[in-house]
């Protein structure tokens, strides 16, 4: 499962320079700045060139690493999911150590197990999108395709779980452009990268887990692990032990800062 590891983003994106208001045979199109509010009717036209109402939330659309909790703080960041096996062994987990974390949810994993993606909600986590078809190269995928598989992703999850907003977007493999930031940051969901990746998709211990969780924290709040893609039997029992150990270390817990 290939990844590239993803930290503080160095682009910046260029600044539209001006924008236009005109009239349409349907309406009024209108040309949003990235990261401005939008207020829009069911008839504008987003982004993606569809019909529905963009939302009504002013996001940033630089890639957060930060925690919303002051001070000495993380953020436990849950990829890949849902899954019938392994989320409920995670969530059971998180519970145990009373820890709350982001579910990155790929749209259609979402769409087969709602029950799960309630369940995530009602115990307090946020959800996350991670896209449609998890496409690790969608950063040299034309931007219709990038919206395509971030807005159809986020109406697959909030339509699973009733209706909770999914407030991030996580690229697959860090694979985001200017664009997709923009569109994901216009509607309500602020990009999402990592600093530390535990690495609990590759064969190994428990222990290498562990290992490579403790030499990396000093990189920063945001902890990526997986609950779908295969076998997390290692990921749940190293959430176990590396949970505890980190409260141990002085750390809380919170959520990637809006």
């Amino acid at each position: 499962m290939g990844r590239r590891r993803f930290g503080i983003e160095g682009g910046i994106i260029g600044v539209v320079a001006a924008a236009a208001v005109s009239l349409t045979t349907a309406g009024i199109l209108a040309f949003v700045q990235p990261g401005a509010t939008v207020k829009a009717s069911a008839d504008t036209v987003d982004s993606a060139g569809k019909g529905s109402a963009a939302r009504r939330v002013k996001v940033d659309t630089s890639i957060v690493h930060a925690s919303d909790r002051p001070g000495r703080s993380l953020n436990i960041t849950i990829d890949d999911g849902p899954d019938p096996v392994w989320t409920p062994k995670v969530l059971d987990v998180l519970k145990k150590h009373n820890v709350k974390a982001t579910f990155c949810m790929i749209g259609p994993q979402a769409a087969a197990h709602p029950d799960l993606v309630k369940r995530v909600v009602a115990a307090g986590h946020k959800l996350c999108n991670h896209t449609v078809s998890h496409n690790t190269a969608m950063d040299h995928r034309p931007e219709s395709y990038q919206a395509e598989q971030i807005l159809d992703a986020q109406k697959m999850i909030e339509k699973a779980s009733g209706g909770a907003q999914v407030e991030y977007y996580r690229a697959p493999g860090g694979a985001f452009t200017p664009y997709s930031r923009r569109l994901a940051a216009d509607h309500g969901m602020r990009p999402l990268g990592w600093n530390v990746d535990s690495k609990d998709f590759e064969s190994g211990s428990v222990e290498r887990i562990e290992a490579t969780v403790h030499s990396e924290l000093h990189l920063g709040p945001t902890v990526l692990f997986h609950d779908g893609g295969g076998n997390r039997a290692r990921t749940v029992a190293s959430l176990d032990r590396l949970l505890p150990w980190m409260k141990q270390q002085g750390y809380g817990f919170g959520f990637p800062q809006r």
